[in-house]
C-alpha cells in the first residue's frame, strides 16, 4: 500500500521546506518538474546554498529529448553536493574527436544526425531509504537499491545492492548493512510502503528497534 500523503500527527509531505528552522532542507517531490523525474515522499536534499534548485544543479545533462528518467524513492536523504549525470553527457567516441561539433549551430548543425542514437544506460533509478552522502556522484543508468549507503565524496559507476555500504571511486561495497537472511526480511516486510499512519506508530522500531521488532507489527 503506497504511503498516504496525510494522517494524524505525521509531518506534512506536501511542504517545500519540512524544518521551521531553516531553508536548507528541501523535500525533493516539491523541488522537481517534468515528464521524466519523479521522487517519493519526504525524500530530502540538504544544502545551504538554494536546495530548491536541485534539479538545475544536480541533475545534469537531462535532456528530454534523450528520454533517461531519474526516479528516486521514498524517505531518502541526500547530502549536499549529492548529483546525477544523466545519459545526455554522452559524447561520440568512435571518430578521431568527441567534440559535440552540430550543437554548437552555424554550418555545423547540419550534422545533427551524428549525434543521434548514442549509446544509453538507461534510466537511473534509486530505491526508497537510500542514503548519499556529501558530495556523492551517480552516473547514468545506476540503480541504487533500498536502503543502500553511498559514502561521502564516492562516484557510482556500477549498480549497488540493497542495503549494501558502498564508498570510493569507483564506488565498491565496502559491506553489507546486513546479513543475506535479514536483508530478504526487511525487503519482504517493505516499511516504506506501510500506511503513514503505522510508520508513525512505529517510528522506534524503524529506528533502533530490529527485523524482528518489524515483523512483530505486521
Amino acid at each position: 500500500m503506497p504511503v498516504s500523503q496525510t494522517a494524524p500527527g505525521a509531518p506534512d509531505a506536501d511542504i517545500r521546506f519540512p524544518l521551521s528552522t531553516t531553508k536548507r532542507v528541501v523535500y525533493l517531490k516539491s523541488v522537481l518538474s517534468g515528464p521524466n523525474i519523479s521522487a517519493g515522499d519526504y525524500s530530502y536534499y540538504d544544502d545551504p546554498d538554494s536546495p530548491e534548485r536541485f534539479q538545475d544543479r544536480n541533475v545534469l545533462y537531462h535532456y528530454e529529448a534523450v528520454g533517461d528518467r531519474l526516479d528516486i524513492g521514498r524517505f531518502c536523504a541526500f547530502a549536499t553536493g549529492t548529483s546525477f549525470i544523466m545519459n545526455g553527457a554522452n559524447h561520440r567516441m568512435d571518430g578521431p574527436s568527441t567534440y559535440p561539433f552540430p550543437i554548437m549551430g552555424g554550418a555545423w548543425a547540419d550534422h545533427m544526425d551524428l549525434l543521434m542514437g548514442l549509446p544509453s544506460r538507461g534510466d537511473t533509478v534509486v530505491g526508497h531509504d537510500v542514503w548519499l552522502g556529501f558530495r556523492t556522484l551517480v552516473m547514468p543508468g545506476i540503480k541504487i537499491g533500498h536502503g543502500a549507503i553511498v559514502a561521502a565524496g564516492s562516484v557510482v559507476t556500477s549498480d549497488i545492492p540493497p542495503y549494501a555500504i558502498a564508498a570510493g571511486n569507483p564506488a565498491r561495497v565496502v559491506r553489507m548493512r546486513f546479513d543475506a537472511t535479514t536483508i530478504a526480511r526487511l525487503l519482504e516486510i517493505a516499511w516504506w510502503d506501510w500506511p503513514l499512519e503505522k510508520i508513525t506508530a512505529h517510528v522506534r522500531a524503524l529506528m533502533s528497534g530490529d527485523v524482528a521488532a518489524l515483523e512483530a507489527t505486521m
